[in-house]
């Protein structure tokens, strides 16, 4: 089965060439069945891969597969080659099946675009440098996917060009992440180039990790502190999360795709592949867990004001990315991942259910002119709550499974500030998400009185989708339920890869009573609950229809809001992130390029044009010169040799006799010359 893992990224490579050539050509119909045949190939042999990978023994889950030596120089070489071990391999199926379902829900919700056959091409090049980045096994390759998801995101953001806020909002997710991605540049090039003397042969990553232990610690911060800076670019963690908001110009199922199933959680991918390097940095490792949990709580405060329909989710994906930074960052990479897991499946979810509330309603992604969307949209509906009760941590949802167990290791570990933090972000994440299934789906239909006899269930082909995503939902958590035998099935797969950096299950069993343990993540799993539980609760009481009769005055929205207004302005506007950075960096810089501008007008091109001028001038004085002095002394020559040629052209008449006329005369005049001189 290894030798066809080269088709898991070549598949949508090759149905993004094909629809990008012949998109406009074959039809639309044509052109859905290439984009989802080609992932559905890539998911169908990465499910195969998974199978051949439990056969093996778990010291042996780790092959990589090479294409193609690419450069050589001495001893030193880097290849074209993929890594199939237990972390790529989760990472594939989620790219891959999220993807699949995505892929399906677009042939209905992009069926009236003109672009059809460019979204798909994009789409398609989009899961192929994913896939690329996540299976590579060296880190050149991962740095190609790497900025090539980056690419296609610029692409897919702006994929409506000819709307001025998507084409903004594309332009600002790329230079936001080029600002983190230069600093993943120079951390690989300081790897790099301390890794130099050390005879390091490859850049593949177990070539890298086997010589790690020799650098001094300060180098290993250094690395580790700029690799994550391009971690927080890519995964929107504060201060570069202001391009994920706006990102939602682009279309919906993009945004399930990219900003919130696969491309963000590229940052903590990229951490977990390299825990080797953290272990050994734990001044970073405590960064990454600090500006994770900070984020988390930090979006979330903004996502209690947003009426936006997928703003809200976009602050949403911010505040669970930072749940993922902060169980990485405390070394529970595979907690970390499972949340991962869990999020592309009710975060996908939720942004389809999104998409499918804003095509029956024309367009309106304002929650104020939204409501009673429960009758005409029950599929809709009963899936956008399977996925809210998934992010606000109702057992049994998977949600619950995995944003538990990133509070449990903070608190293991000692984190208690961390826990704390996550716990009231989990209040936070359960009050905001209710409030949006309830200013939707509840109450009186708000919608202009056009909007509302147009409103109707999304197409089969776009609620098939979201009721598989709603299963997994559901469903999906249950592989990481520590309560099987033996552990978790997906902690147990993913152990070869971070049993070096995680030292829960070692810290229990030389603990003085596991039972204790035990006992204590019973408990804490109730307070989590209860904070959920207390979330949603009180949006019910403030935001629930049939609940107003015993709502006070200090829990109507309206009220609040203007009891509060200041704060209410602070986190409506998003702390103003956007606009300092406005006046401290982006209206500075148009300043001095106003002024480079007007030098370079001013000056540059005044000495430029002056240069010109005088040339012109020079050019002109020589012409005159040439016409009136040289021209006319060679036309006075030319003119006096005339006058004195059509003198002497008298004498020649032609005849002989006046030829003899004039010799005879010359020889008299010879003669007589001589004569007189006797």
């Amino acid at each position: 089965m290894m030798e066809w893992v080269w088709l898991i990224p070549l598949s949508p490579l090759a149905g993004a060439i094909a629809n990008g050539l012949a998109g406009k050509k074959i039809g639309k119909q044509a052109v859905g069945i290439i984009a989802c045949s080609a992932v559905a190939l890539s998911f169908f042999i990465s499910v195969m891969v998974l199978f051949s990978l439990i056969a093996l023994p778990a010291g042996q889950r780790s092959l990589t597969v090479t294409a193609f030596q690419w450069i050589a120089s001495g001893t030193f070489q880097i290849d074209i080659d993929v890594l199939i071990d237990p972390l790529s391999t989760v990472m594939i199926l989620v790219v891959t099946g999220v993807g699949l379902l995505i892929h399906i829900y677009s042939i209905g919700y992009m069926h009236g675009d003109q672009g059809y056959g460019r979204y798909f091409s994009f789409l398609n090049l989009f899961v192929f440098f994913m896939l690329m980045l996540v299976l590579s096994a060296n880190y050149f390759v991962m740095f190609l996917g790497w900025e090539g998801v980056g690419l296609c995101s610029y692409l897919l953001i702006g994929f409506w060009y000819q709307k001025k806020t998507a084409a903004d909002a594309g332009k600002k997710a790329f230079i936001v992440n080029r600002v983190g991605d230069f600093g993943f540049i120079l951390g690989l090039l300081l790897l790099f180039w301390s890794l130099a003397g050390t005879g390091v042969q490859s850049l593949r990553f177990e070539e890298v990790f086997r010589h790690i232990p020799r650098l001094d610690p300060a180098i290993l911060t250094a690395v580790t502190a700029l690799l994550f800076a391009g971690a927080i670019g890519k995964s929107a963690q504060f201060p570069l999360h202001v391009w994920l908001p706006d990102a939602m110009e682009g279309p919906t199922p993009v945004s399930a795709l990219i900003h919130a199933a696969t491309m963000v959680t590229a940052g903590v991918y990229m951490v977990a592949r390299n825990s080797a390097l953290f272990a050994l940095a734990p001044m970073t490792a405590e960064v990454v867990a600090g500006i994770g949990i900070f984020t988390a709580f930090f979006a979330a405060t903004i996502g209690l004001v947003q009426n936006d329909i997928k703003r809200v989710l976009a602050f949403s994906t911010i505040s669970q990315l930072g749940y993922m930074f902060a169980a990485v960052g405390l070394g529970a990479y595979s907690a970390g991942i499972f949340h991962l897991v869990t999020h592309a499946f009710f975060k996908g979810l939720l942004f389809l259910c999104a998409g499918s509330v804003i095509h029956a309603l024309s367009g309106v992604q304002d929650m104020r002119h939204m409501g009673g969307l429960h009758r005409p949209m029950k599929i809709t509906s009963i899936t956008f709550i399977i996925g809210a009760m998934a992010i606000a941590g109702v057992p049994p949802f998977s949600g619950f499974w995995s944003k538990d167990e990133i509070l449990w290791e903070a608190f293991l570990h000692g984190h208690y500030i961390i826990w704390a933090v996550g716990l009231l972000t989990a209040f936070l994440t359960a009050f905001y998400m209710f409030r949006q299934v309830f200013m939707v789906f509840s109450g009186r239909n708000r919608a202009a009185e056009g909007t509302q006899t147009h409103i109707h269930e999304a197409p089969g082909i776009m609620t098939t989708p979201l009721i598989l995503l709603a299963a997994l939902a559901i469903a999906g958590g249950w592989i990481g339920i520590p309560f099987f035998k033996g552990g978790s099935p997906l902690h147990n797969f993913l152990s070869p890869v971070f049993g070096h950096g995680e030292a829960s299950a070692a810290f229990i069993q030389t603990s003085a009573s596991a039972a204790a343990h035990g006992m204590m993540e019973f408990v804490l799993m109730g307070v989590s609950v209860a904070a959920g539980a207390l979330g949603m609760m009180l949006s019910a009481l403030m935001y629930f229809e049939p609940f107003k009769r015993y709502r006070s005055a200090l829990l109507d929205p309206e009220t609040l809001s203007a009891r509060f207004q200041g704060l209410h302005r602070l986190l409506y506007n998003k702390y103003y992130v956007d606009e300092i950075y406005a006046a401290v960096i982006i209206y500075p810089l148009k300043r001095s390029s106003q002024y480079c501008l007007n030098f370079d007008l001013a000056v540059i091109d005044g000495l430029v044009n002056g240069a010109g001028w005088i040339t012109r001038l020079v050019a002109w004085l020589a012409h005159k010169i040439d016409i009136y002095l040289v021209d006319g002394i060679l036309n006075s020559l030319a003119t006096l040799v005339r006058f004195n040629s059509g003198a002497w052209r008298r004498l020649q008449t032609g005849y002989l006799q006046n030829y003899a006329l004039i010799f005879v005369l010359g020889l008299i005049v010879f003669v007589g010359v001589l004569w007189r001189d006797r």
